[in-house]
């Protein structure tokens, strides 16, 4: 007889969660040999997750609802996730994260540092790391920082990928973050990413002046029914919109704040002179 392990779904919200996954598991009769290839994942992963010896992640909680027929409810995987990560996330975002990994076309705004979509592994545990030694957060939450970035650049790199149309502020390349190696090796990376087929990548130079149409980071979405949905942030909190009479305003401020920004081709020399050492 299969050794099996009782879970307790309330020792933890991971406990919980894989006390849920098992219960969808065997109500529909499947082993973990069964609902393996169901999800993409190794029954050796199912049985980790279930038994809390791995997290979850967002591609696993994705993949569970598309096989449980969860998705986009207010019992799926994904929003379960999410609510786990909380802790170590400005409140708002992980409603908006929800959003952004079915997104036909992302258009993002940033300001003092790159976005994270566009982040190094290096950068970005630079940036975890320095809000840890402050105490905003702790280690671990440092950590899932980190992992959590890197599963939403993961969801992206799908068939047909989404449009992402991007404009960082000056200040996002000229802000030196960990050191030349990290910032020689995270300006290659935009570099890599703005001759990708679906990108878009500016520069808002600080000449632009007052004609900058944005004082904040702003993600703008556009879903696959076309729908419009607007992510802005303060230091403390963020806020998803979905209503059009508040949304579209904002569409219409990122096409007048591209417009004013250096073209591709200008922002690919500025930061190929920034990567060389040019004033």
């Amino acid at each position: 007889m299969v050794n099996r392990k009782e879970l307790n779904p309330a020792s933890s919200p991971r406990a919980a969660y894989g006390a849920r996954i098992r219960r969808f598991r065997e109500a529909r009769g499947w082993s973990q040999d069964e609902l393996a290839p169901r999800i993409g994942y190794s029954s050796q992963h199912v049985s980790a997750v279930e038994t809390v010896r791995k997290p979850p992640t967002l591609r696993f909680s994705r993949r569970s609802d598309q096989t449980f027929g969860t998705a986009g409810t207010v019992d799926s995987f994904e929003r379960e996730w999410a609510e786990m990560r909380t802790g170590s996330l400005l409140a708002g975002f992980p409603e908006y994260v929800t959003f952004e990994g079915r997104a036909v076309e992302l258009r993002l705004y940033n300001i003092g540092i790159i976005p994270g979509l566009l982040q190094t592994p290096e950068y970005a545990r630079v940036l975890a790391d320095s809000a840890a030694r402050r105490g905003a957060i702790t280690a671990e939450q440092a950590d899932e920082r980190v992992a959590f970035l890197m599963e939403r650049q993961a969801a992206l790199v799908r068939t047909p990928p989404p449009m992402i149309f991007v404009v960082m502020d000056e200040s996002c390349v000229l802000r030196p973050v960990g050191g030349s190696a990290v910032m020689d090796a995270q300006l290659d990376h935009l570099l890599a990413f703005a001759e990708m087929p679906n990108t878009m990548l500016q520069v808002a130079p600080y000449e632009m002046g007052e004609r900058r149409t944005f004082d904040l980071p702003v993600n703008i979405l556009t879903l696959p029914d076309r729908s419009v949905v607007c992510y802005a942030e303060s230091q403390a909190q963020g806020n998803l919109d979905r209503e059009s009479s508040s949304v579209l305003p904002m569409l219409t401020a990122y096409h007048q704040l591209q417009r004013e920004s250096l073209s591709k081709a200008a922002t690919v020399a500025r930061i190929r002179d920034l990567r060389k050492g040019s004033p």
